[in-house]
């Protein structure tokens, strides 16, 4: 018989190593992907749009929930996760809204609302949020990691984009992208094309 402690810690962690396996699919198969930030759940084969039936029970039970009880922090934040995950961004959008309403200085939420943000194509909201995230945690590698995705291939704006990078890389000489690529290279790459 198998613990419910156990059973808990391994379903956690088959959600987090589906969640890094979806970041570094989308880095190789998505062009100018951006990595999320402290968000998103499981990645699994279903296709875009399409909910596994595990995700379709948790969304029911989120959903429940924060119409039951509409001041669940946690709850309206795991609901923008399930979304973002099964890629509904506006839907996401609105959950991280309800969730910052609640406890508007949370970091890692702005920088996945960001991305939602970029993948609905609003690429100044994005930013902005990302700036929102930086602003409460000047170290917070992956908004600045994804502010920089954004300036550089959705505003055209290397310059800026490279330097959000390069402010990166002053917090963290190592920092590396989802595909594994340390910036500093990726910078380098791109400061050698015309």
């Amino acid at each position: 018989m198998v613990k419910q402690e156990t059973l808990f810690f391994t379903a956690f962690a088959c959600l987090v190593i589906g969640f890094l396996a979806g970041i570094v699919f989308s880095v190789y198969k998505l062009p100018g992907a951006a990595m999320t930030g402290g968000g998103g759940g499981q990645q699994t084969a279903a296709g875009p749009g399409e909910m596994t039936p595990e995700q379709a029970r948790v969304l029911l039970s989120l959903e429940r929930e924060v119409a039951t009880n509409p001041d669940n922090v946690q709850a309206w934040t795991q609901l923008g996760h399930v979304y973002f995950d099964t890629d509904q961004p506006q839907k996401a959008i609105e959950a991280y809204d309800k969730s910052l309403a609640l406890e508007p200085d949370n970091p890692d939420v702005l920088t996945d609302q960001g991305v939602m943000y970029r993948r609905i194509g609003d690429a100044a909201k994005a930013v902005a949020a990302f700036e929102r995230a930086i602003a409460l945690n000047p170290r917070h590698e992956t908004a600045r990691f994804n502010k920089g995705i954004v300036l550089l291939y959705d505003l055209h704006d290397k310059e800026g984009g490279l330097k959000v990078w390069e402010e990166l890389l002053e917090i963290n000489p190592g920092a590396y992208a989802p595909n594994g690529q340390l910036v500093r290279e990726i910078v380098a790459e791109i400061r050698k094309t015309p």
